[in-house]
């Protein structure tokens, strides 16, 4: 299954610039594509497209302890709300924790690594409004929060 995600402004690394048009095809857990929104929607017009106002870039990697919340899950589900799809590895030393992180597609990685969003990658991507609050987040290409 194939979703095109397109926002108001679209930043395929933390340190670019935001700029306009630009959107990414998903497809299962990797990035198909990354090309301007007519484009995609051209070229597979039967694809659903997800628009959000905000800047769509990759998700991020949460480089400290997890925030507190009764249960793993609950952990888990709060670094989503702040559009995390990854975390350190020393982080998630608690097996009920890491089972958690397991069971929702959050990487844990070894080492800080800088997030993009590039074809072939996985699709790990965040909507951030302007004021830095976390609007949507995919992990694995699944959405996983979304800020009604």
């Amino acid at each position: 299954m194939r979703t095109i995600h397109a926002a108001t402004l679209f930043r395929p690394t933390l340190d670019d610039e935001p700029v306009p048009g630009r959107a990414v095809l998903v497809a299962g857990n990797r990035i198909e594509a990354v090309a301007p929104l007519d484009e995609l929607i051209e070229a597979y017009p039967q694809v659903r497209v997800r628009r959000w106002a905000g800047t769509l870039g990759p998700a991020l990697v949460h480089d400290g302890p997890l925030p507190p919340a009764p249960s793993p899950r609950e952990r888990v589900h709060a670094l989503f709300r702040l559009g995390v799809a990854a975390v350190l590895a020393a982080h998630v030393t608690e097996p009920e924790l890491r089972a958690a992180a397991a069971r929702n597609d959050v990487a844990v990685l070894d080492r800080v690594r800088p997030p993009a969003l590039v074809p072939a990658g996985r699709a790990d991507l965040a909507v951030f409004a302007d004021d830095g609050r976390c609007l949507a987040t995919v992990v694995a290409g699944r959405l996983v929060h979304r800020r009604a």
